[in-house]
């Protein structure tokens, strides 16, 4: 290789079509996936204090959302539900009510025949008096009986007409059954985005907030079956079973404290790799462009090609509109 001067590495960045010709990554309005929040009641728009610019939408408000993502090109959109407190048990039962508020918003996005794809969130926090992911017995979240249930909560999910389903639980071998769970009830064309590499995070704050599982949580945690920030090796581990029990797609989360993972997923498995760009993360940015610390739309665009220069094959990100709005702009 020449050394300098001969070689310039500065002399293809001096025009905006050299910079283009030479770009390495493509950020596109099919990378993105827009989480959603959904709400009961009619005519609302629900601001989320702690997520500026986020709401939770009633099922009467969920269809212009939605249609306007489509118009932009968002190729899915993921659901995430406000179940009422009347509603939540100890075991969770409203997760595999046909008419709860998920299923409900499933069918509202199927009758609209768009093409789009939608992702049910399988988990039973949002269910749950306790605000954990699966059922508590003697006061440890336990994993067998927890994936039975979540098996239900899926076919539920998939009668209802979602695409993809997505278990953010991290129990062992939820990815198998509910895989079965599918097939057995004649839903083997439904995808699973199975959260492989979920981590025991502080950047889920918000989102506890917006599903309202915070308060049910309260001082609690989930370390006994989300990943240990520290691992990564265990991260590799967790892909390779959730792969060979049937996931379509993986994911990590969050998404930028753990670019390593995305990478080394990307690296070792060559599947499709998703990463979520978590509330915490959105929060985060979104308090220093309110205070006029950074500027939105490069902030916003940055942190996603980010994503996609570690190897993700798509993004969940609360940026979803806004950042297809500016990429059909450019």
């Amino acid at each position: 290789m020449s050394s300098y001067p001969q070689t310039r590495l500065r002399r293809p960045r001096q025009q905006d079509w050299s910079r283009r010709l030479v770009c390495e990554q493509k950020l596109s309005v099919n990378d993105l996936i827009w989480p959603i929040f959904v709400c009961p009641g009619t005519n609302k728009r629900e601001p989320i204090d702690s997520m500026p610019g986020v709401f939770r939408y009633s099922l009467d408000e969920l269809a212009p959302a939605v249609k306007e993502a489509v118009e932009l090109g968002i190729p899915a959109v993921a659901l995430f539900p406000a179940t009422p407190p009347d509603k939540k048990s100890s075991d969770g039962e409203e997760a595999y009510n046909p008419d709860n508020l998920m299923c409900s918003a499933i069918r509202v996005l199927k009758n609209l025949n768009l093409n789009l794809g939608i992702i049910a969130d399988v988990a039973l926090d949002p269910y749950t008096t306790h605000g954990q992911d699966g059922l508590v017995r003697d006061g440890y979240v336990v994993n067998d009986e927890s994936v039975n249930v979540l098996c239900r909560q899926a076919v539920t999910q998939a009668e209802a007409g979602c695409d993809l389903i997505a278990p953010s639980d991290m129990m062992d071998g939820r990815i198998g059954a509910i895989r079965q769970a599918l097939d057995a009830a004649g839903f083997e064309n439904v995808l699973i985005m199975s959260y492989a590499a979920k981590y025991a995070s502080a950047f889920y704050g918000p989102f506890r907030d917006a599903v309202g599982s915070a308060g049910s949580l309260g001082s609690g945690d989930k370390r006994t079956y989300q990943m240990d920030p520290a691992n990564s090796d265990e991260a590799m581990r967790e892909v390779a079973f959730d792969l060979e029990e049937g996931a379509d797609f993986v994911m990590v989360k969050p998404g930028m404290p753990y670019l390593d993972i995305i990478r080394r997923i990307h690296d070792q498995f060559q599947v499709p790799t998703f990463a979520y760009q978590v509330s915490g993360e959105y929060a985060m940015m979104m308090g220093a462009i309110e205070r006029g610390w950074l500027d939105r739309d490069k902030t916003m665009l940055e942190s996603l090609i980010a994503f996609k220069r570690a190897g993700a094959s798509g993004i969940l990100t609360y940026f979803a509109v806004e950042a297809a709005r500016l990429l059909q702009q450019q």
